[in-house]
């Protein structure tokens, strides 16, 4: 496995600039006697509300973890309460119980790369009291509550396989989000195998969740799981791997609910990395053990794929016996060198009568997410 350091430095955010948050300290550099860590959003002195908790690791806010910070705030809310996060590096892991609903993690900073919320385990690594952690226990960051927001964000998972030989469960997940009306905007999720796990709390809840202009990196079923999931002006980041077999990895594994008409949905993104040309697949369907009658669901349209999508072989079977043709592919007026159709049977094409049916409104039913549920910054101090 290539190295996480690496991984930070190279990818490129949305807009281009460069990326080098991980080589942080636990610590952030001490910071100037005039710079307000939490900018333009308060402060513990002047909140924006009573319902503002503040954030920073050098102990300037309300509490020097994020956990700590979402463990102050009530259970079943009857507001929505925000945590207002100082740049820092966060090396812990984080649960948003079901019970929170409607918390907010805000970066103060306004860069996503300046608050990192990151920790190290893997499905394989030993638990203290025994056993290992497995796939969800591998999680930074859990949020098991309805409509959590967050913005500015990076939830990053550092484990390497390169550094522990020895364990075979080599699942890191960075974020696992299992919640109705989860909302995330310029956040970055950072991994290498199962990066971002778009799932929900029980299969019979079909959880809706927004990704918006969100960087997402990994390199095997780097986003996988059965939520309704939109990601809407995304960069999906095939990441480079030392292995002699192809393809290196893929992009999504959904393992959609047969009872769910939506899976997951990418609409003018990007699809790329530093991955060899031709060498990731994207997408294989999920047929995970608790739910073998799984129906995976994924539609990528007006999107751009690089050339480290293979066009001819774009999807493969999963498991035996359930091939990805069984499953619910489809693409729309996707361009770049990894969307040319080589093999037509092997790239389903949707018409524009099934297209319509594949919106982020459709998915997101009668949910709107947007930047209103952002708190509103208050005056510079």
């Amino acid at each position: 496995m290539s190295s996480l350091t690496p991984l930070i430095g190279r990818r490129q955010a949305l807009a281009g600039t460069a990326a080098a948050i991980l080589g942080l300290a636990v610590a952030p550099p001490a910071r100037a006697a005039h710079v307000l860590p939490f900018g333009r959003y308060g402060s513990p002195r002047h909140r924006l509300n009573d319902r503002t908790l503040y954030v920073d690791a050098q102990g300037q806010g309300d509490h020097v973890t994020v956990q700590a910070a979402v463990d102050a705030t009530p259970d079943t809310p009857a507001g929505g309460w925000t945590l207002v996060i100082a740049a820092g590096t966060y090396r812990e892991t984080v649960l948003v119980p079901q019970a929170k609903i409607g918390l907010c993690f805000l970066g103060a900073t306004g860069d996503a790369r300046d608050v990192v919320i990151v920790y190290d385990n893997a499905a394989g690594t030993p638990k203290p009291e025994g056993g290992t952690y497995g796939t969800s226990g591998s999680a930074t960051t859990t949020i098991q509550a309805d409509g959590f927001t967050a913005a500015h964000v990076t939830f990053a998972n550092d484990w390497l396989r390169a550094d522990h030989p020895d364990i075979t469960g080599t699942q890191a997940v960075a974020a696992k989000v299992m919640g109705d009306r989860s909302y995330f905007e310029r956040c970055r999720f950072l991994g290498h195998q199962d990066t971002l796990y778009a799932d929900t709390r029980a299969l019979a809840s079909f959880a809706r969740q927004y990704y918006r202009e969100c960087h997402i990196e990994g390199d095997v079923d780097f986003v996988f799981g059965r939520a309704t999931a939109v990601f809407e002006r995304c960069e999906l980041s095939a990441l480079a791997r030392d292995v002699t077999f192809r393809p290196y990895g893929f992009v999504f594994a959904p393992s959609t609910a047969a009872a769910n008409p939506h899976g997951y949905l990418a609409v003018r993104c990007v699809i790329n990395g530093t991955a060899a040309d031709a060498s990731f697949g994207l997408a294989r369907p999920w047929r995970p053990s608790s739910d073998p009658t799984a129906l995976p669901s994924l539609v990528v349209r007006e999107t751009w794929m690089g050339p480290s999508i293979d066009a001819a072989t774009p999807y493969v079977d999963m498991s035996s016996g359930y091939h990805w043709q069984d499953a619910r592919f489809g693409e729309f007026h996707d361009i770049g060198p990894g969307a040319a159709i080589l093999v037509p049977e092997n790239r389903p094409q949707l018409t524009p009568e099934h297209a319509a049916g594949h919106t982020p409104r459709s998915y997101l039913d009668d949910w709107r997410p947007g930047p209103t549920l952002l708190p509103r910054p208050s005056p510079q101090e």
